[in-house]
């Protein structure tokens, strides 16, 4: 039997086939563009994530040579938080707002308004943000009336996905867990945020544990992708929740950490943990009766890649970093704030601004790339403190993926950083890769997840922290902490300039 992930991204889709040991059997991919129409807007059309479906699926299935008979479920993962809002024939009213759009400052301040902050993270485990589903609703109903009268159903970006594959309205509980409408708790939607808001609760699909099984393979969608009708198709989760099924951050102590463009630290709960001021993401697992905090920086792996192409266009990144392993912890006193993009955690803040701080004459090059491997580092320990702060236990393990992650010295300083033994896995296909293994427990391939994550998954190296360097680096992120309060002011003043 094989199973087959789908993760549809902000930039392209992905499609993956395993085999029932969980190798990777082929992979297709197809990429498209996103819009900004307006500053501070973000918008994508759901047809492109459909025909990156199609095209991805068929060059899959082409690489591989499988008979579509053999795949027994497929699983879907993709960005989370973004707005598709269907008439009532099931076609989308407009482009999908997604999950970086910031034009609803408004409706989250009414959110808060309404519910008050505090009821708010006590219900949904987060506070109101930008980013999320409900505030970008909210913006729908008070600036394009006409379309809102018209809308009959909400879905998720990898949900419209899942609708054209099956025919059927349905989403997963951790995808959902983004929306800010529904109950951490109870794992379905909150009537206490939907009355507030004014949402009626018709327009929501039915929530599904990531493992069960939404629908199967329509003959449409059989015949647009090359799979075969009524093959299985499982909630599967939203991509982050998916990449720490992708690595097998499934119990408490094994946390994920995606180094990419953006970073996420993924902590795996037995129980719904939240962070009293929403300072960290709080989700539903993909798995049942699991639970994940999470944690967001915008820019960790894109500071680098900032770094390299700002100040040393052109050169490789190994060549970039090499030197910098022979700068003293702490830079010699130069400090980085990688707020390149704004920040989510824990400051949500998307004025926020990156800074060196402490630069002298005797910087260099050198001293500048380690200070931003360092101020990445930084940034990520500051989940981690959060995490620990709300009671989560012990971190065991760390489990590192993404492209950041493929420098022994950043997983050295990481480690180092964090205080905790760092690993890699043997998957590195992330979201899609989970998806996939989702999908395996919901045909029967595995009793589990826990089981299907034990046979699948290996850690293939191990970086440990040096206690020398953990104590010195512990003084350091000291003085990174206070950055952030003290330049606060002046990035007000900065972007009132800007404006």
């Amino acid at each position: 039997m094989y199973l087959i992930g789908i993760d549809s991204s902000t930039t392209a889709t992905k499609s993956l086939i395993i085999d029932g040991e969980g190798e990777i059997v082929a992979v297709g991919a197809a990429e498209y563009p996103f819009e900004t129409p307006q500053p501070l807007w973000s918008e994508q059309h759901p047809d492109l994530w459909w025909d990156g479906t199609v095209q991805s699926m068929r060059a899959a299935l082409e690489q591989s040579g499988i008979d579509p008979a053999e795949v027994g479920a497929v699983g879907v993962s993709g960005q989370m938080h973004g707005l598709v809002p269907l008439d009532e024939d099931g076609v989308p009213l407009r482009p999908a707002i997604l999950w970086n759009d910031q034009r609803t400052g408004k409706q989250c301040d009414d959110m808060r308004l309404w519910l008050g902050k505090e009821n708010l993270v006590r219900i949904t485990g987060n506070d109101a943000l930008a980013g999320f589903t409900a505030p970008k609703i909210l913006w729908v109903k008070e600036n394009e009336p006409e379309i809102y009268s018209r809308v009959r159903q909400i879905l998720l970006p990898k949900d419209y996905v899942r609708y054209k594959l099956t025919g059927d309205y349905a989403t997963d509980k951790a995808g959902a867990g983004g929306t800010s409408l529904l109950e951490l708790a109870t794992r379905d939607w909150s009537p206490t945020v939907l009355a507030a808001l004014e949402i009626p609760p018709q327009f929501l699909p039915p929530t599904h544990e990531g493992t069960q099984v939404t629908g199967t393979i329509s003959a449409q969608a059989a015949e647009a992708t090359g799979l075969r009708a009524g093959t299985p198709v499982v909630g599967g989760g939203g991509d982050q929740s998916a990449q720490g099924m992708g690595v097998g951050a499934i119990e408490e102590g094994i946390v994920a950490l995606t180094l990419g463009t953006s970073g996420v630290v993924f902590a795996t709960a037995n129980e719904p943990f939240y962070e009293p001021e929403g300072r960290l993401h709080a989700f539903p697992h993909a798995l049942p009766d699991k639970w994940h905090l999470m944690g967001v920086m915008l820019s960790a792996a894109g500071s680098l890649r900032w770094h390299r192409d700002t100040l040393a266009p052109g050169v490789e990144f190994d060549d970039l970093v090499a030197p910098a392993a022979d700068v003293p912890i702490g830079s010699e006193g130069l400090l980085f704030l990688p707020y390149l993009t704004g920040e989510r955690t824990p400051h949500p803040d998307p004025f926020a601004r990156g800074a060196f701080v402490g630069l002298t004459v005797r910087h260099g090059l050198a001293h500048m790339t380690r200070a931003v491997l360092e101020g990445v580092a930084f940034g990520l320990r500051d989940s981690f403190t959060l995490m620990e702060g709300v009671g989560l236990g012990e971190i065991r393990q760390v489990r590192v993926s993404g492209g950041g992650a493929r420098s022994p010295l950043w997983r050295q300083i990481l480690a180092d950083v964090l205080g905790s033994e760092l690993v890699t896995v043997n998957t590195t296909e992330g979201a899609a890769y989970g998806a996939a293994l989702l999908a395996g427990v919901g045909a029967g391939v595995w009793p589990d997840g826990e089981s299907a994550c034990a046979a699948t998954i290996r850690v293939t190296g191990s970086t440990t922290p040096k206690a020398d360097a953990v104590a010195a680096y512990h003084e350091f992120y000291e003085l990174y902490q206070g950055l952030y309060p003290a330049l606060r002011a002046t990035f007000d003043g900065v972007r009132q300039n800007e404006d």
